[in-house]
């Protein structure tokens, strides 16, 4: 290569090795003509300094970016989705501060977080922080994702080595590159957060991540982009409840863009949302788009070309700087998403409040409503029906678990009978004593022990039973009783609030304890409760059933600056029942038993047998 003066030189240190030799041979082309004057040469080789025309962000990606085996189900070069392009050049744009997503799932976010992330390595290097909401997610986003596009990509095959620099920094969730660097933060750890000075935020579901003793994460990462002039702070989420969603509170601040699609009859566009689905009765796999405006009835094959024609339109055209977008599962052209299928999986999900939530989360990316703050104790004691223990057990129970709450002078047992939708409270009993003391874990033996007749001719008995052990008082005598009946799904719990899955074993190496996420237990509940009637109450149960059972409402407070969901006693009531249906609840998830094979069991008039609920160990017998 040509040595070329220093002055030149330093002009080449943002070049690529690609362009320095374009360069060279641009020059050694020049000085080899006859006739070119230097005057010529020089003009020549400073055109070579300047940089290619800017692409938009959406054909960069489809003109560099590549999908590996594994990571896509089209594996190769990206095309994106007519939707997905302004997405993309929205995050390019150098006007654009902020932008958000409220996204469903099939929709392709992924792919664009990823190539925007390789965007700025390549072509703007810059210090780039990526927040998810755990380190595990973390840890499978670098080796499931963002590793396999740069390796399967040609103009990123290099640029994240995870092989250490000479600073030897380097590793799985911080990497280094030439001028910039890629730190991948989880949000549960908001520690990492410190330190960073950044020019480009990516945060991805963020409507996992919760507040901490430092507040929101969100927050947190956001000041570490106060140092840029040109910052840009890209957050995407499946928004999950309304009242506390962290992607729609930001979409709310934006111009929020909705995608709008043509009737393919009259011409008008329109976003496509969950009324305008529809079906002939028992026939979801019919399902076809009504336009609101002619009321012309769509089928699924002109989906694609209404995709294709459709634009994002700006409500409030008045926000500068922050674009917001919210785009549903319906305008997918996966045949995953078809209006058909997604039919048919509403047919299912509403089946359940449970299920049903997930539902308007992740396909329609709308926020949850939950129930009422607080319970009509009347109206619930109002839907009793004749059923109950020990003789009346309901022919549609297929699963029975109990939940037992200790107070200091007692223990308070619910039962719950389990069907294939609906919840059945059957019964409630006390045994009074000291629990200190072995007589009243004796009674409870007996109560856990107890076989049910069937109305279907078979018998039944408690599958799984959960006893509070949240007391400290009373704690070691629980754990003592339920880690000598374990084998029989007796099990010790203690609950916790926040986000938590709804049962868990504990951390604590040796412990037998398992840890219950009350609140969304509660939540689940409570939408019970207030929506359909699939929680049903025997009518033998006491009067304070009720009132204990509705002894709790939902409040969102803000903590830290960020809104939280907290649930908050009732003053003067006592909890006991709605502690053991929680804890009964929990336990639910205990039990494997094939339901099919139960309703086989249950028909059979053969008694189970009565198997002792203390297990003695043959060794000791020797």
């Amino acid at each position: 290569m040509l040595a070329l003066p220093s002055r030149v030189a330093q002009r080449l240190g943002h070049l690529t090795p690609h362009d320095i030799a374009t360069l060279d041979r641009e020059i050694r082309d020049a000085l080899g003509r006859p006739r070119v004057t230097t005057l010529e040469t020089r003009r020549r080789a400073l055109r070579a300094l300047i940089p290619p025309p800017r692409l938009r962000l959406s054909e960069w990606i489809e003109g560099e970016m590549r999908l590996p085996e594994g990571v896509s189900a089209l594996p190769g070069r990206v095309s994106l989705w007519p939707y997905q392009r302004d997405i993309a050049d929205a995050i390019a744009d150098p006007e654009i501060e902020r932008v958000t997503l409220v996204k469903s799932v099939r929709v392709g976010f992924t792919t664009l977080l990823t190539g925007a992330l390789a965007s700025y390595v390549a072509n703007e290097p810059s210090p780039i922080l990526a927040l998810l909401p755990t380190e595990a997610d973390c840890r499978d986003y670098v080796v499931s994702d963002l590793e396999p596009i740069f390796d399967a990509t040609p103009a990123l095959r290099g640029l994240l080595s995870a092989e250490a620099d000479e600073t030897g920094r380097n590793t799985l969730l911080s990497r280094r590159f030439a001028g910039g660097s890629l730190k991948i933060v989880a949000a549960k750890s908001p520690r990492n957060l410190r330190r960073h000075n950044v020019r480009v935020l990516l945060i991805d579901e963020a409507d996992a991540m919760e507040p901490g003793a430092e507040g929101s994460p969100i927050t947190l990462a956001e000041r570490r982009t106060l140092s840029f002039a040109n910052r840009k702070i890209i957050l995407g989420s499946t928004p999950t409840l309304e009242a506390t969603s962290n992607v729609l509170r930001s979409y709310a601040r934006s111009d929020r863009r909705v995608f709008e699609v043509p009737c393919p009859e009259c011409g008008h566009c329109h976003e496509i949302t969950w009324a305008d689905i529809q079906w002939p009765e028992g026939e979801p796999h019919r399902a076809h788009y009504v336009c609101p405006e002619c009321g012309s009835v769509v089928e699924e094959r002109r989906k694609a070309a209404m995709v294709e024609a459709g634009r994002w339109r700006a409500s409030a055209p008045h926000v500068e700087g922050h674009a917001g977008f919210r785009l549903n599962a319906l305008v997918s052209t996966l045949a995953n998403a078809s209006w058909g299928k997604l039919a048919a999986e509403f047919v299912e999900a509403k089946r359940s409040p449970d299920t049903l939530q997930v539902f308007v989360n992740t396909i329609l990316a709308q926020g949850w409503r939950e129930a009422a703050e607080e319970i009509d104790e009347a109206a619930l004691a109002a839907r009793a029906e004749p059923f109950g223990l020990p003789d009346a057990m309901p022919a549609d129970v297929l699963v029975v678990t109990a939940g037992v709450d200790v107070q200091r002078d007692r223990l308070e047992i619910v039962f719950l009978g389990w069907g294939r939708e609906d919840i059945f409270v059957l019964g409630q009993s006390v045994i009074w004593g000291d629990p200190a003391g072995d007589d009243v874990w004796s009674e409870l033996d007996e109560a856990l022990r107890t076989t049910w007749k069937h109305p279907r001719g078979g018998f039944l008995r408690v599958d799984a039973a959960g006893v509070d052990a949240g007391d400290g008082e009373t704690m070691d005598r629980v754990m003592a009783y339920c880690r000598a009946r374990r084998a029989f799904r007796v099990h010790a719990l203690k609950g916790a609030t926040g986000n938590r899955p709804s049962i868990r074993a504990s951390d604590t190496k040796g412990s037998r304890l398992f840890i219950v996420g009350v609140d969304g237990l509660k939540a689940q509940l409570a939408t019970r409760l207030s929506r359909g009637k699939s929680v049903r109450f025997s009518d033998r149960l006491e009067g304070r059933f009720y009132e204990e059972l509705a002894s709790e409402r939902l409040l969102v407070r803000y903590v830290r600056g960020a809104p939280v969901r907290l649930w908050e006693r009732i003053p003067g009531r006592r909890a006991e029942s709605l502690d053991c249906v929680i804890y009964a609840m929990a336990v639910r998830a205990l039990v494997s038993k094939n339901l099919d094979q139960r309703e086989a069991e249950v028909a059979s008039p053969a008694a189970p047998p009565k198997k002792p609920i203390v297990v003695r160990s043959e060794w000791l017998s020797r």
